[in-house]
């Protein structure tokens, strides 16, 4: 029986970005999942322009005319607004069924093997075990999302922190109103629209609170509960958990974890994808180099930021007056908000300015 390089679990676009990334590298490389083709997931669908250039690099240039392109973010909050555009070109909003089938098509493109519909996928003694037979592999690939049955046969489970929000989605038959990706923030949750066709938007909705549906939230948000209004639903609504989590360890020897599966960033960064196709780059520059302790440390370093901007955003959510004060204060100073935004999408800020812009930030958030 021969012996693939690296056997990847999970089809998704973590696991279809790992096996681009490798098969760049010149690796033999097998996909295996239990899904059938398109996979789809509750998610904010939209692509920041760091994850259309990470796609690009794996060969995977995505056609704007097949999703709807966002000039940058807004924030709204029923008394504030602010507004800020991104420095390196926009981003894409695209249905994630849409997105799967171009990242399937490049796989097959470049000659990886895919098994789909696979039953009973296990951790295997040299390789995973699907359907009952070793398919022998010299590293296995764990993408196979939060609940990682690899992950958790291999027993590297263990985390360092976790935080838990949910997450519902569904899509509008409306046009989009806005060039931007609008961010409603209430009092039990966010709620963000994306534009991702010329006729439609998709609007998720991610609260602490895991029985609260989107119907029952946009209550708390008129203007859009009125801007929605009439239109028809062009999707089942589908939930998903939105998890903050950091592993201890995200590889050990023939084994690596990548995408959700290794940690994840909440929903509201918008960088989840993003985070799974730098992360399949790193992975294959890695097991190029032989040297899996390689991944290990730029798997942290590329989720350093994220955190971080993930933690930021909702430290806001806690407190209503806090959350007031803070849209209220970047309201004020909108070129705060874009240099927040140019970081978030991977410019590295000018030190002195942003400093000065942080401490006029801190005097009107004591005088709001």
């Amino acid at each position: 029986m021969s012996i693939e390089d690296v056997c990847i679990a999970g089809g998704g676009p973590a696991g279809l970005g790992a096996a681009l990334a490798l098969r760049q590298r010149g690796f033999r490389v097998t996909v295996v999942d239990c899904a059938v083709p398109p996979i789809d997931k509750a998610c904010g669908e939209g692509l920041m322009p760091d994850s259309l250039a990470a796609l690009r690099r794996l060969g995977v240039e995505l056609d704007v005319n097949a999703g709807y392109p966002f000039r940058g973010i807004r924030f709204i909050d029923g008394a504030s607004t602010v507004t800020g555009h991104f420095p390196n070109g926009s981003g894409l909003g695209m249905r994630r069924t849409y997105l799967h089938e171009v990242l399937v098509r490049h796989a097959e493109s470049a000659g990886v093997r895919l098994i789909w519909g696979a039953k009973s996928v296990r951790l295997g003694d040299g390789g995973l075990s699907v359907n009952g037979s070793l398919l022998r592999a010299r590293t296995v690939v764990a993408a196979d999302g939060q609940k990682s049955a690899i992950r958790h046969s291999a027993g590297l489970d263990p985390i360092k922190s976790e935080r838990r929000r949910y997450g519902f989605r569904t899509h509008y038959r409306i046009a989009p109103w806005s060039e931007y990706v609008e961010l409603y923030w209430g009092p039990q949750g966010q709620v963000y629209v994306t534009p991702v066709a010329a006729h439609e938007v998709c609007v998720a909705f991610i609260s602490r609170n895991s029985k609260l549906r989107l119907s029952e939230a946009l209550n708390d948000f008129p203007a859009l509960q009125q801007r929605l209004a009439g239109a028809e639903q062009g999707s089942h609504e589908m939930g998903a958990m939105s998890i903050s989590r950091q592993l201890k360890r995200v590889h050990k020897d023939g084994l690596a974890l990548l995408g959700d599966a290794s940690g994840s960033v909440d929903a509201i960064t918008g960088e989840g994808m993003c985070l799974a196709f730098k992360q399949a780059d790193a992975l294959a520059g890695a097991l190029r180099a032989g040297d899996l302790r390689e991944y290990g440390e730029r798997h942290r370093e590329i989720g350093k930021k994220p955190r971080m901007m993930a933690s930021l955003m909702l430290s806001m959510e806690w407190h209503s007056e806090l959350q007031r004060r803070a849209l209220a204060s970047l309201a004020k100073r909108p070129e705060l908000f874009e240099s927040l935004l140019k970081f978030h999408v991977g410019e590295r800020p000018v030190l002195g300015p942003l400093a000065r812009e942080v401490f006029g930030f801190g005097l009107d958030f004591i005088r709001v």
